[in-house]
């Protein structure tokens, strides 16, 4: 008895139903976030928006005051200075590290050196009423003393004002201690923070 192949194609056409294409909705537009990144080597650590907000309440009023950023990294603190009101040619940014600085001269002038070098060459010739900074913290001694050395009325009425951002241990006999920051402030950084602040005049 002989069966038929079941590989053997039936006499007839095959069909298979189709249905009618549409065309797909559109996907809505999504923004995504800007992403930072920064290179371990530069000891960058980049201030949170709410905390450089508050760094700036710190510093006083606004007014007309040349304005300082040693270390500027990201540029966070002299966003914060502008979207508070501040004048960008009112500010003076340092960065150390090229691809940092490169990204800063858009929003304020920027100079790029090692902040200590550049304050041991303008010293008695350079004066800030308004210093605002998240130093270095191996260095931090070093940066905060050579801040205020810069730091001055430049004839101002009121006192010249340095706000900064250390790790916890450290301590200066004219320094007023404003906030104690959450120990996860920073992710890249195991370093327990607050902020200090400094008034002349």
């Amino acid at each position: 008895m002989n069966r038929p192949s079941i590989y053997t194609r039936p006499q007839k056409p095959l069909t298979i139903p189709v249905r009618a294409r549409r065309e797909p909705e559109a996907l809505a537009k999504i923004e995504a976030p800007e992403v930072i990144t920064v290179d371990k080597v530069t000891e960058c650590h980049v201030t949170p928006d709410d905390v450089a907000r508050r760094m700036v309440e710190y510093l006083g009023p606004v007014g007309v005051y040349l304005t300082l950023e040693p270390s500027a990294g990201t540029g966070q603190l002299a966003r914060a200075l502008i979207a508070s009101g501040h004048s960008p040619q009112e500010l003076t940014l340092i960065e150390r590290h090229t691809k940092l600085a490169a990204s800063l001269y858009g929003i304020a002038p920027t100079i790029n050196r090692c902040f200590l070098e550049y304050a041991g060459e303008v010293k008695g010739g350079a004066e800030f009423p308004r210093i605002i900074m998240n130093p270095p913290f191996r260095d931090v001694r070093k940066h905060i003393a050579a801040a205020l050395s810069l730091l001055g009325q430049g004839g101002h009425d009121e006192p010249a004002t340095l706000v900064a951002l250390v790790p916890i241990t450290f301590s200066h006999d004219d320094a007023e201690e404003l906030e104690v920051l959450p120990n996860d402030t920073f992710s890249t950084a195991k370093v327990h923070t607050k902020i200090i602040r400094f008034r002349r005049g």
